[in-house]
This record gives C-alpha cells, structure tokens and sequence, in this order.
C-alpha cells in the first residue's frame, strides 16, 4: 500500500524525525476520573481474605454480560450465546423479544432471582437480563488491515494506550463502532479488560467491532505506519481537528485518563490532533473526547455521500 500524504488547505504534511514537545494533555483526559464506588462483591466480602480473587473474577466477566441492550445486540450479531437468565417473573417490553430470540435459535433460558443475578453479575444495574456468551476473538494486526482492505476501504483505526476504566473502554467502543472504525487495537497490560461492565456501557457494540490485543502499543503503531497508515495523537496543543486530513488511511491513539499520552507512544506519532476548547473547564473525559474526534473523522471520510 503506498503511504498517502495527509495534508490542510491541499499542503501535504512532511514527516519529519522531530520529537514533539509534550504538550499539557488537556483538550482530551484531564484528571482521573473518579474512583467507582464500593462493588456489590465489595460489600459482600468485606473481609479481603475471603474476597474473590480479582484477576479470577475479571476471567470469569469476560463470558457474562447484562442489560437488555447488550444482551440482545449480543443475540442478533454472530457472538455464540451460551444461556440466557431471565429475572423470575419479568416478561414485559425487550425482555420478552430476547426471550423468543433465544427459543427461535435454539438457546436455552431460564428464570433467576434478582439475588442469584446480582451474585452473577456483582451489580444491581443487571436489568433483568445476564448472558453467557463465548469469549472476545481477537485479530492480529495483519487481519485488521486485511478486512479493511477486503472492503474496499481506508483502513480507520484506533489504539487506546493505557485506558483503565471499563465505563470508558465501553463508551469509545460504542462510539468507534457508530463511526465505522475499522478495528481498535489494545493493549494486553495497564488497560480495562473487555469485561462485562465493558460490553454493557459499548450497548452492545462490542459484538460487531473488530478488536486486536498486541504486547505493544508503539510496536503496533510502527507496523500500521509500514502498511501506509498514518497515525495522530489525541493531544492538547496538535492541530484542530477540522484542519486533519483524516480521509486516507489512519489511524487516531488516545491516551489514559489522567496523564494521557505516555512519550514513547508520543515519539511514534505522525502527528497530534485536538478539540477547540471554548469554556472554562480545560479537558474532556476521553470517552466524550474519543466520540468528537472519530465523528469528525467518520464526517470527513463520509463527507459527500
């Protein structure tokens, strides 16, 4: 594939091996966000000694998810749905199409108390409905750019360096997918895995968005940039975002959610995009971050249509 050059106002951008000035990482991140509250596994095992082991827990969360949207997103894409439980009595409005979906295809479900589904899940916001479902298959590198390709298409990717929490994972998972990303890529250390409270807050997303984990964030990006895509950061100080030629092949890295891009993955990048800032408040969450950029990329790629 030959390297596209991206350029504004028709003046191609020339790469260059300067190093970017690290920039104050306030249009996307800003501080942490806040601790999530005590869990409901929390509160039931307030004795650490008996308290399941995290690591066990975030496997097993892995083949469960819940809420109704997520469920029946799960039910209509390709996923292998295990079993289905049904809150004991609740037959009213999608609990009642997720119910015959699961008899038309052949899925057995059974009714559950809400008790034995708060235990299941570690949570009240189950909604009535928990899922057992086959794990997440991943892709290599290779076969996110292959599938891209496949279609016709610019490969449009986004690696997320370092998010670590699951409400946000879900959210630039939901947002990646409406945006017609054609693969996120992860990291398989210091990031939120694709559990369960993941899949709930991508509604559903997940099912039909192409995931690839890789050992190396700066590793992936040099060998996306060799099959030709060019990769831009999501930093305060980059170029505003309507002034990116984002219509070729490319690529968008956000970084954690306090301290943002990490150097060596800033030294890899072609370039660094940012959001116009107007209030008082210098950053956005990097999930609401995530959804302005990629949707002025989907509109700049989709623009004419």
């Amino acid at each position: 594939m030959t390297k596209e050059k991206y350029s504004s106002k028709n003046k191609p951008f020339p790469r260059t091996d300067r190093r970017p000035p690290l920039a104050r990482h306030a249009a996307v991140g800003g501080r942490p966000a806040p601790l999530t509250k005590q869990t409901e596994i929390e509160k039931s095992y307030p004795d650490k000694r008996t308290r399941p082991d995290p690591a066990r827990e975030a496997e097993r969360d892995e083949l469960i998810i819940y809420g109704r949207n997520a469920v029946l997103e799960a039910l209509k894409s390709d996923r292998t749905v295990e079993k289905i439980f049904l809150r004991k009595g609740d037959r009213e409005g999608s609990v009642k199409v997720i119910a015959a979906l699961a008899a038309e295809n052949g899925i057995p479900f059974s009714e559950a108390t809400a008790a034995k589904l708060e235990e299941m899940t570690g949570t009240t916001t189950h909604q009535g409905v928990v899922a057992l479902v086959s794990p997440v298959n991943y892709l290599s590198l290779d076969e996110l750019v292959t599938r891209a390709e496949a279609k016709g298409e610019k490969p449009f990717f986004l690696l997320l360096d370092d998010i670590n929490d699951p409400h946000n994972l879900g959210a630039i998972l939901r947002s990646a997918e409406c945006c017609g990303v054609n693969g996120v890529i992860l990291p398989k250390r210091h990031s939120a895995p694709v559990s369960s409270v993941a899949v709930k807050a991508s509604a559903g997303a997940v099912h039909y968005l192409p995931l690839a984990k890789v050992s190396s964030i700066t590793a992936a990006i040099e060998y996306l940039k060799k099959a030709g895509v060019w990769i831009y950061g999501a930093q305060a100080g980059g170029e505003v975002m309507t002034g990116v030629n984002m219509t070729g092949a490319f690529a968008l890295v956000m970084g954690n959610e306090g301290s943002g891009l990490a150097r060596p993955v800033q030294e890899q990048c072609d370039g660094f995009v940012s959001i116009p800032m107007y209030g008082k408040i210098d950053s956005f969450n990097v999930s609401c971050a995530a959804a302005i950029l990629l949707s002025e990329a989907a509109r700049q790629r989709h623009d004419g249509e």
